[in-house]
């Protein structure tokens, strides 16, 4: 992982970057290894450090991160990178206490940054370490209900000493021996203390409490595209879902969803798309149509490529929606 320093780098002299470090535990909330790497090392590429990417306007680090979801992390990690740059020099604290005072970072955060980058010995837990812990003292409460207990268990195991090199092996063995389907017990370290090997409950643990059902919210996004091929986008609020991010204009996201369009002409329907967000799965009609003209009071006209790579995932398929029937009919 290009954020990570081998143990024997660090005999070496090398030290965590926390600047990296930081990023990398802010990208991998909710979201993969795999999908935060290439966004991380893209971050790195046009921000090397808190000062370039304090710099940044807001909303090329949005456009940035678009595909990550959750993008209130994005506007806190702008926010953060300024808070870091102007008034601390450009150092990250080395304590959780200070580090939970800067945007957007919180309990799990500052443990990783602290433990990681100035190795303190800070009890850092996510669902890998979550799922270790519950298998290991074999916990047999649901989720969340049983994070204090977890949490506890995975306190008294944190060392004084190489409390980094600790905490992301112990993430690593949740995430790569014992994972939620198949874990490889055999090639477990722990295996011989694991309470859950021991009596065959691995498979079962953690267990969790059953999750409510998901409502249906609907909603309608609005394509515009002039004679030159730019597509209308507009930003939303920064009090919203998707706050500050570059985006179709759209009507409000309820159960009966629908509003007026943001121009008046000859709209008409080229189907609909689905996401699904932590609390929500959204139905949303797309809507298309040529304007002469895309006035400027009702938003920016963008290429189509360029906006593409600016929305979230949303309407990103809500506008690849639109000018596929374009291409495909032909459509004026």
């Amino acid at each position: 992982m290009p954020w990570r320093v081998s143990p024997s780098e660090r005999d070496a002299g090398h030290r965590p970057d926390p600047f990296r470090v930081w990023l990398s535990e802010v990208m991998l909330q909710q979201t993969t290894v795999a999908a935060a790497t290439g966004h991380f090392l893209r971050f790195l590429a046009r921000w090397p450090d808190v000062h370039a990417l304090a710099r940044a306007p807001r909303e090329a680090v949005l456009a940035e991160w678009a595909g990550l979801g959750y993008y209130a992390r994005a506007r806190n990690l702008h926010a953060c990178a300024n808070v870091v740059s102007r008034d601390l020099d450009g150092r990250f604290p080395e304590t959780e206490k200070e580090l939970r005072a800067l945007p957007g970072i919180g309990a799990y955060t500052a443990a990783a940054i602290a433990a990681i980058a100035f190795d303190r010995p800070a009890t850092v837990v996510d669902g890998n370490v979550e799922r270790v812990m519950a298998r290991l003292f074999a916990e047999a409460a649901p989720l969340p209900g049983v994070k204090p207990q977890l949490r506890a268990h995975a306190e008294r195991l944190t060392p004084q000493s190489r409390a980094g090199d600790y905490a992301q092996a112990v993430m690593d063995l949740g995430a790569t021996i014992c994972t939620p389907r198949n874990p490889a017990c055999g090639l477990c370290p722990w295996r011989t203390p694991c309470a859950a090997r021991a009596s065959g409950t691995q498979l079962d643990l953690p267990a969790r409490a059953p999750k409510p059902a998901k409502p249906v919210r609907r909603g309608v996004a609005y394509v515009a595209h002039d004679p030159r091929g730019r597509v209308l986008t507009v930003t939303r609020p920064d009090d919203g879902l998707l706050g500050g991010m570059r985006a179709l204009p759209s009507s409000d996201w309820t159960e009966a969803g629908g509003s007026a369009p943001p121009l008046a002409i000859d709209w008409r329907p080229v189907g609909e798309v689905r996401h699904t967000f932590t609390h929500f799965h959204l139905v949303l009609k797309v809507m298309a149509a040529k304007a002469r003209a895309l006035p400027a009071d009702c938003g920016e006209a963008m290429a189509p490529d360029a906006a593409l790579r600016a929305m979230p995932s949303v309407f990103a398929k809500a506008l690849r929606l639109a000018l596929e029937d374009l291409q495909r009919t032909g459509s004026d």
